[in-house]
């Protein structure tokens, strides 16, 4: 019987993908593309079956690729059944905050479906941001009580995502890949698996090593984005333009990296990844994060920041917010995605709402049936629709929201995002 490190190099290893969301789907493409039989698992039967029928719903997965992907073999599946005969299993399923503490819901639901097929010599990669400790003091222990397996048995490790959404620069193939494992074989198999779909592979000492690494670089962002926050609201009040600020800081070629303001923070990191680290520090260590902390009371309060400024442009017009209509330009979370988890747009939309005003959001890149958990409407980019408002916010700069049609269409316009900087228009920039 040839090893998992022989089926791995030939490719005739099993792969299943648990999790086929904006991160796990990419990787069952890439395994696919590489060659190998690829398993993608997903509790969503109407995801399952848009990827049946070759539609893509992740902006960075092309129809295309799909459908090369469904030629070669892939499957879409809700059946846990299918996991059988697993040879390497990657595991990319949510992990979301509840009541503000760490839900590991769906990390425990996999571990108990991989576990019932897990075998002797199979390797299981938990790809999942979380705290350190999840992959050995958590996840293990669900996966051998389910698997009847001892740790050394079975291959484990941890391989933090590092996809981010719509950039067209680094995709998954050519950014570094940090992976770790249990024990020196499971690294090995770890890096053995990724080396195959990645240009380089950086392993670390230990799993908790490799956890830390996701929540230091999100934190590492999450703590200067409100720095320069807190800075816009500061700045204004002080009769400094922060955009030209940052933009000469930015010409510094050593000792500091751009970051700008905005209506908050979103998507599937940001507003959560900090604060997995901050609760496992406080849980263990007995002390509170304070950077974190104070960056999480910052972000969390911009979309007050934004309704606060939208009140004010209306009142200066003698309109009361109650009653308006105000055009939302981007739901999603940040440029050129397709992705509205935690997005702070929604949150400048319940805030308003909350004061009375008529909510519509515009986003050329999300799809109406994407949104049917949205209680706005979710209307076309026209200039009809521009022209029809009181106040247009512009909180997500996507290349198709033109300055120059935002400009000549919109009564009134806010500008969380810079983009209509040089653009004669009636409104102001964050």
């Amino acid at each position: 019987m040839t090893s998992l490190l022989e089926r791995v190099r030939d490719r005739s290893a099993k792969i299943v993908v648990v999790g086929q969301g904006y991160v796990g789907l990419p990787v069952a493409m890439r395994a696919s593309a590489v060659g190998f039989p690829v398993i993608g698992l997903d509790a969503s039967a109407e995801r399952v079956k848009a990827l049946q029928n070759g539609e893509s719903y992740v902006g960075d997965v092309s129809d295309v690729e799909l459908a090369t992907a469904l030629e070669n073999g892939y499957q879409a599946t809700t059946e846990v059944r299918d996991c059988a005969g697993f040879d390497v299993a990657v595991v990319s399923v949510p992990t979301p905050l509840k009541d503000g503490l760490p839900d590991l819901t769906y990390i425990e639901q996999a571990a108990r479906s991989l576990g019932r097929f897990l075998r002797p010599g199979a390797c299981v990669i938990l790809e999942s941001t979380t705290y350190p400790g999840t992959t050995t003091e958590y996840f293990a222990p669900i996966l051998e009580e389910a698997s009847g397996l001892l740790r050394g048995d079975y291959h484990l490790g941890y391989s933090p995502e590092r996809i981010d959404p719509g950039n067209t620069t680094f995709g998954l193939v050519n950014t570094p890949k940090v992976v770790s494992g249990a024990d020196e074989a499971s690294l090995q198999a770890v890096q053995a698996f990724f080396d195959t779909l990645v240009d380089e592979t950086v392993p670390v000492g230990s799993c908790e090593e490799a956890e830390l690494v996701k929540l230091l670089e999100n934190t590492f962002r999450h703590v200067n984005i409100a720095l320069v926050n807190e800075l816009a609201m500061f700045a204004r009040d002080l009769g400094v333009d922060i955009w030209r600020s940052i933009d000469a800081a930015s010409t510094k070629p050593f000792g500091y990296m751009r970051f700008t303001p905005g209506p908050g923070v979103g998507g599937h990191c940001l507003p959560i990844d900090p604060s997995y680290l901050a609760w496992r520090v406080k849980q263990h260590l007995g002390h509170t994060f304070r950077f974190v902390e104070l960056a999480n009371d910052v972000n969390e309060h911009m979309p007050d920041y934004v309704h606060d400024r939208i009140t004010a442009m209306l009142n200066d017009g003698r309109k009361p917010v109650n009653g308006s209509r105000v055009v939302l330009l981007g739901l999603a979370y940040k440029k050129g995605t397709s992705d509205w988890r935690e997005s702070p747009s929604v949150h400048v939309a319940e805030r308003l709402a909350a004061s009375g005003a008529d909510i519509v959001f515009c986003d050329p890149y999300i799809p109406e049936v994407n949104t049917v958990d949205l209680q706005f409407p979710l209307v076309p980019y026209e200039p009809e629709v521009l022209a029809s408002s009181d106040l247009v916010v512009v909180l997500v700069d996507h290349d198709e929201f033109e300055p120059a049609t935002i400009a000549e269409h919109s009564p009134l316009v806010l500008d969380t995002k810079n983009i209509m900087r040089g653009i004669e228009f009636d409104g102001e920039i964050l």
